[in-house]
């Protein structure tokens, strides 16, 4: 059974893909090293996520790919739900950093685009802002 047909709770559902995505960009270049799975454990954390689903997500065989939504807003908008979850303890990491980037980049974004989202994601994100903000200042 899937990971995700465990639970029904649509905010925990949107978390675990969340998750699953990072796990799996974690993994792209083969093996999930140390310093990656320490910034997993800590996301994992954030996201409440349980052993048992850390488990199922990172078992070989689950390989999750990014949903890159059509809609352009609708890309910002899973920007901005990862960058509540990155600043939930008020800060970002070297490595949150290139993970949010890849995961930019995943959602469709050229690389280049990515960086200058992210560099201005940072500028002026609270984790308080509405995504109305957050989207009109991210795109100027």
């Amino acid at each position: 059974m899937p990971i995700l047909d465990l639970y029904e709770h649509g905010d925990h559902r949107k978390n675990l893909a969340h998750f699953a995505t990072l796990a799996s960009l974690a993994a792209i270049d083969g093996e999930i090293n140390p310093e990656e799975k320490a910034i997993l454990e800590k996301f994992a954390f954030k996201l409440n996520i349980t052993e048992a689903e850390i488990k199922e997500v990172m078992k070989k065989e689950n390989k999750y790919p990014i949903e890159t939504p059509h809609s352009g807003e609708k890309r910002f908008k899973r920007l901005f739900e990862f960058f509540q979850i990155i600043f939930s303890d008020h800060g970002i990491d070297k490595e949150e950093r290139l993970l949010v980037e890849k995961y930019a980049v995943g959602l469709g974004f050229s690389p280049k685009k990515a960086s200058e989202i992210v560099d201005k994601s940072i500028a002026i994100f609270t984790g308080k802002i509405p995504f109305e903000d957050y989207h009109e200042l991210v795109t100027r």
